[in-house]
């Protein structure tokens, strides 16, 4: 790096946001992710000893991926290269190699490629990257904020060591916050500042272990607001609150969609109704389509209230063509009836286990002829051929019943539905007993 370089980065230093100018430089500084680079984990023993291999780090945003590639970058000795996959493309992987080759040709010199958003690379875009990642000649770096088995291509990922970083905890981003305005080479400390505990206390806690967030929102707080008489910016709640007013919640579409909507289904499946709540209230906070979970609710409805409750899918029903004449916000309360509904509903998966096991049945055994006395006869020939000859009207006989064989000859006595002991189903059971 020139001169000239050097300086540009000390004044883009001394401008960029506090959580850039306060991240961690060594891996002391690094807050939590014991379980990734505490002391004796592979992975800090490979930093420290300069031997790393390709790996990806994932996880929300904030929680230090990127600082962490920043810390490998200053222990290593080898060349550290960065790109942001956002604005990058084939023929800047190209030219990494190109120079690669020349440096590991004339010096020897290994070279560390980090991308960050790598999840922005198309599948030919990391495709291009896979033999030289393959063959050694680059060691990568990925950082993502997406769940990498949607976001990465399988090959690459099979070549690179997977690390999910965690939310940091309140108590990781207070001693950040804290370490911030005491720094007066980076942070704050160069402002006479005095924040409330409880105002801190709101930062740490409404940032949901964003570190990125909440360093933000701690500059934005202290630059807004006026010296008193004395000198001092004085930051209360009040001030802490207006500089973040709404909690951050990571609500992606590959990782978090799935998970929390398995959440609210194995609560309503559950019977708890203040999870059922709780699952709705995130999707709904981070904007899911209510469309999408009307058709959750009336699967589950189906699938394992059944017919332990039939009116169940009878709500779900109702309530999904409520919210679509209705829409947001009034539409979180059909949400919330038709989930709580089912979440107390007794419960019965008996349908599903029924209609899965006709289903394999006709798969793998042979499909028989269907029974004469039960083949159609509206149309002209039909009694010729025999068809409904011996079929008994069940109008005809008292109670609106008769047996009959209703199977083909190798199902015959097959058992498929077996009505549970709950709900509505026990009297199904018992009038099927008396048959």
């Amino acid at each position: 790096m020139n001169l000239f370089e050097q300086a540009m980065e000390k004044n883009l230093s001394s401008t960029a946001p506090l959580a850039v100018r306060m991240r961690p430089r060594t891996l002391e500084e690094f807050e939590e992710q014991t379980e990734i680079v505490g002391k004796g984990t592979l992975l800090r023993r490979s930093i420290e000893a300069d031997n790393l291999m390709s790996v990806i780090f994932f996880g929300p945003p904030g929680t230090g991926k990127t600082t962490l590639a920043k810390i490998i970058a200053g222990m290593t000795r080898a060349h550290f290269e960065t790109i942001n996959a956002v604005i990058a493309g084939v023929a800047d992987i190209r030219r990494v190699v190109e120079e690669t080759k020349e440096r590991r040709s004339l010096f020897n010199k290994k070279t560390i490629l980090f991308i960050d958003e790598i999840h922005r690379f198309n599948k030919l875009q990391q495709d291009a990257l896979l033999p030289f990642v393959e063959n050694g000649l680059i060691t990568l770096i990925g950082s993502t904020t997406e769940n990498p088995m949607f976001a990465v291509n399988r090959p690459l990922l099979s070549r690179s060591q997977l690390y999910r970083f965690s939310l940091l905890s309140r108590e990781a981003v207070l001693r950040l916050l804290t370490r911030a305005l005491q720094d007066e080479e980076r942070g704050l400390g160069g402002y006479r500042t005095e924040v409330l505990p409880e105002a801190l206390e709101h930062l740490a806690g409404i940032a949901n272990g964003d570190a990125r967030v909440a360093l933000n929102a701690l500059e934005l707080a202290v630059m807004t607001t006026l010296p008193d008489s004395g000198g001092i910016r004085r930051i209360t709640l009040a001030e802490a609150e207006e500089a973040i007013q709404k909690r951050v919640l990571r609500y992606d579409r590959e990782d978090e969609h799935y998970d929390v909507i398995s959440a609210f289904i194995k609560s309503m499946r559950g019977s708890d109704p203040q999870a059922t709540l709780y699952w709705l209230a995130r999707m709904l906070y981070a904007g899911e389509d209510p469309s999408f979970i009307c058709r959750r609710i009336m699967i589950h409805a189906a699938e394992d209230v059944g017919l332990a409750d039939p009116r169940a899918l009878v709500v779900a029903s109702a309530a999904a063509q409520a919210v679509d004449r209705i829409g947001m916000p009034e539409a979180r309360i059909v949400l919330a009836e038709a989930a709580l509904y089912i979440a107390a509903a007794p419960k019965s998966n008996s349908v599903v286990k029924g209609i899965e096991m006709a289903l394999s049945a006709v798969e793998k055994e042979r499909a028989e002829p269907v029974p004469p006395h039960l083949r159609g006869t509206g149309y002209q020939g039909a009694a010729v051929l025999g068809h409904g000859e011996g079929y008994k009207y069940p109008h005809d006989y008292p109670g609106g019943y008769v047996k009959q064989d209703y199977l083909p000859d190798n199902m015959a006595g097959r058992v498929f539905y077996e009505p549970s002991e709950y709900g509505f189903e026990r009297k199904i059971k018992e009038k099927m007993n008396k048959k």
